[in-house]
Formats: structure tokens, C-alpha cells, sequence
């Protein structure tokens, strides 16, 4: 879902077309030797594509325990023939493909976990060109993508004007937060080089990801003295202050356009029927398309929580202690946009259109998020190909070799449109 700026004249002239005129450059691209012989490799290369992202979706990589799968990818981007491969401090595993030079760097990332918890039985079954396993999709698939593009680029000494950081990140589902491209944009040694950013997903290539889907979580403890449920009747309870809570929460009124939300998707408490709980909590989540409304709506929701404990702490006695109420910011995902009219997203338009795909701009949550927010131009794209039930035991992917193999040359057009094509 993203094209590619190539020109065969001078390089220093390379990187300023490609941006000014992206969907030229695409037409451009398509006359070079080395790109059609990158293509044609993507094709030989299908068996072996679909052989890594079963090894890889069998080793489990849960929220924060995504080391062997970091582990075995590392090995694969050596194998694959990168330079400077290592792991960071995070987790992250990475590798760089040099260009020729005269073009800013550009960053290709595919997230290595998953959000299923250890023991998933993350065996893959086989029902003709239809793979099913949790995680095989999202973002396996993604992962498997990078490393038949980087093999296809060699293959075909395919030039490009910038070099190519390739990234397995971790931390990109759920609780994981976005901590491996916090990370690697503000930590990490290549953090002040990146001048763009395409993150890699299941998916097809009718959507590209441009919107930047910020949220913001809070796990919301209420806590107070606990007792009898029939001695100690009266005293302030925790499951009645939550309960009041989750009823002001919900009745806030937030934005339809842009879109903004709000969910309880976890709550927890109590020790027995017969008592009153010292303790319950619950897990929210707030998004929204615009920083502004988020930042209204939590403000909202900050007022909630307190006027909440306040009503219990009148409303029933706290001779034996108070209502105390505690917030932890479990999740931070800054929101952005990427333009419609960015030369990234018309790369992208353009690549995907070569392909015979018509493909609209989407807002969502992924690793776009940070480098949009950053004013670093930044998509998300899909790797091709039918999936669905994503986040479910059942996941699933067809691999039919037809759309696979061309959703494989849409992220590779994408890419060589982004890095410049000098061959």
C-alpha cells in the first residue's frame, strides 16, 4: 500500500522527485530491470514465504515475553543479508540495507508480538491454502512479508537512493503500549535518523493506515476498609463507588466527529459473597481521531472518578475509613494524522493502483502512531491476501498464491517508492 519515487538520472536529483511527484515516480519505477526482476523473485520465493510464517506464528510471543520469537528473527534478518543486525535495549531486533546514498533514512517495522497469553496453542493448521493459528495473522504475516521483500531486493540488486532500517518490534498489541517504537524513536540509536516510517500489518492494501488513533487507558482502583456484608452494613464500599463511577463515566457525552470513545473493559474485586470488598478496580479505555478531544474527555473523566468516591464517602460511613481512590495510566497512544495529500500516502495510493487496487486512507491504532505524532511521515500498510478472526484462536490467513504474491509486491513497490530506486 505504498509506491515507490525512482528516476534514472542523477541520484542527488532522486530523493526531492520522488517527493515532489510520487505517482511519477511509480510509473518510472516499473521500467527498471532490477525492480521487475524483484517482482518476478517474490513469486519463486512464495514456498519459502509461506513456510517462515509458520515457524515463526508457532513460536510464541506473548505481551512482554516476546523473546524467542525475537530471538529466531534476529537470526533470519542475518540471513537474509542485512548489515548492523542486532537487539536492543527493548527488545527490538533490526538490520539495515544500504543504499547508495543522497536519501534520508527510511524504517520498515513489522511488530513481533501477539496478544495471546503463554500456553496458546499456537499450532498451525492446514486446510488447503487456509492457515489457521492466533497470531498467524496479526502481525505474523507481516514479519514473514519483510523478510521475502529484503531477499527479493538482493536478489535482484535492486538499489535504493536511502537505506532501509528493517525492525521486528515488540510491544505493539494492547498492554505492550507502543514500547518498541517509543523506543526505537526516542531511545534508540537510529532514533534521530528516521525520516520515515511503514509499518507492515495483516490486511489487505484497500486500507492504508494514515490516521493515527490515539487512546488513553487507566486502571481505576477504588479501595476502603472492607468488611461484614452484614456486620459491618453502613460502611463505605468499594463496589458502590465503582459502581458510580462506571454510571458517570458512561453518561459523558464525547464527539462524533472526530470520532471519539469510551469503553470499561476489565473489572475485578472482592474476596467472598458474604463481604465487603477492601478493593475492587476496573480498566478503562478512551480513544479518539483528535488529540483534543481525548484530552477533553479524559479530563472528563478524571472529574468522574473523583466526584464518585466523593458521593460514596457522604453517602455511607466512614468510621472505619474512607473511600480512597488511586489512578494508574496504563496506556498512552498519541494520535496524528499522515495527510491524504503526503507523498508517503501517494506513494502508497499509487503502488497499491499498479496492482490493480483502488485504496482509501484509514484511521486506526498501530506503530504509525508514534512517528505520526513526531511529524515523521508515517503509514501503516497491509501485507495483502484474505484473513480474518483476527485476535481470536481461530485466526486465519490464505496464503492462495495469486493475491498473496501480489500483496508481497505491493509492500515491496511501496517500499522501493519511499526509499528511492537508483537502478
Amino acid at each position: 500500500m505504498t509506491i515507490r519515487f525512482i528516476t534514472v538520472v542523477v541520484l542527488g536529483a532522486l530523493a526531492s522527485t520522488a517527493t515532489a511527484q510520487p505517482a511519477a515516480n511509480v510509473s518510472a519505477i516499473q521500467g527498471s530491470p532490477a525492480y521487475q526482476a524483484a517482482l518476478d523473485y517474490l513469486g519463486q520465493d512464495y514456498d519459502r514465504f509461506v513456510r517462515e510464517l509458520m515457524q515463526l506464528t508457532e513460536i510464541p510471543a506473548p505481551p512482554f515475553a516476546e523473546e524467542a520469537r525475537a530471538a529466531v528473527y534476529l537470526e533470519m534478518l542475518r540471513a537474509a543479508g542485512l548489515d548492523d543486525v542486532e537487539q536492543d535495549k527493548i527488545g527490538n531486533v533490526m538490520g539495515v540495507r544500504r543504499g547508495v546514498g543522497g536519501g534520508p533514512l527510511v524504517a520498515v517495522a513489522a511488530h513481533l508480538d501477539t496478544v495471546f497469553p503463554p500456553q496458546t496453542d499456537v499450532t498451525v493448521r492446514r486446510e488447503g491454502t487456509r492457515l489457521m493459528a492466533p497470531g498467524i495473522g496479526d502481525d505474523t504475516t507481516g514479519l514473514a512479508a519483510v523478510l521475502t521483500v529484503i531477499r527479493a531486493l538482493n536478489a535482484a540488486s535492486v538499489s535504493t537512493t536511502s537505506d532501509i532500517l528493517f525492525v521486528g518490534n515488540v510491544g505493539e498489541e494492547g498492554p505492550g503500549d507502543l514500547r518498541g517504537v517509543k523506543y526505537l524513536f526516542r531511545e534508540g540509536a537510529y532514533r534521530d535518523r528516521i525520516a520515515q516510517f511503514i509499518s507492515v500489518e495483516s490486511g489487505d492494501q484497500v486500507t492504508i493506515t494514515n490516521g493515527a488513533l490515539g487512546s488513553r487507558r487507566y486502571r481505576v482502583i477504588f479501595r476502603g476498609p472492607g468488611g461484614h456484608s452484614y456486620g459491618a452494613f453502613g460502611l463505605v464500599n468499594p463496589a458502590f463507588a465503582m459502581a458510580g463511577a462506571v454510571q458517570r463515566f458512561a453518561a459523558i457525552q464525547v464527539s462524533q466527529d472526530p470520532k471519539t470513545t469510551l469503553s470499561v473493559g476489565i473489572v475485578r474485586g472482592g474476596t467472598s459473597v458474604n463481604s465487603i470488598p477492601f478493593e475492587t478496580s476496573m480498566d478503562v479505555d478512551m480513544r479518539s481521531e483528535s488529540p483534543e478531544e481525548l484530552d477533553r474527555l479524559v479530563e472528563a473523566f478524571l472529574i468522574a472518578m473523583d466526584l464518585a468516591v466523593d458521593q460514596e464517602n457522604t453517602t455511607r460511613s466512614v468510621s472505619q475509613g474512607s473511600i480512597e481512590l488511586e489512578l494508574q495510566l496504563i496506556g498512552d497512544r498519541p494520535s496524528g494524522l499522515t495527510p491524504v495529500g503526503a507523498p508517503i500516502m501517494q506513494a502508497a495510493v499509487a503502488a497499491a493502483r499498479v496492482f490493480g487496487i483502488e485504496s482509501m486512507p484509514r484511521t486506526s491504532s498501530t506503530d504509525a502512531n508514534l512517528p505520526i505524532s513526531l511529524g515523521i511521515p508515517a503509514i501503516t500498510i497491509g501485507r495483502g491476501g484474505l484473513g480474518g478472526r483476527s485476535h481470536s484462536l481461530d485466526e486465519w490467513v490464505d496464503v492462495d498464491p495469486d493475491p498473496t504474491v501480489r500483496g508481497l509486491r505491493v509492500v515491496l513497490t511501496t517500499i522501493l517508492a519511499v526509499a528511492g530506486l537508483a537502478n
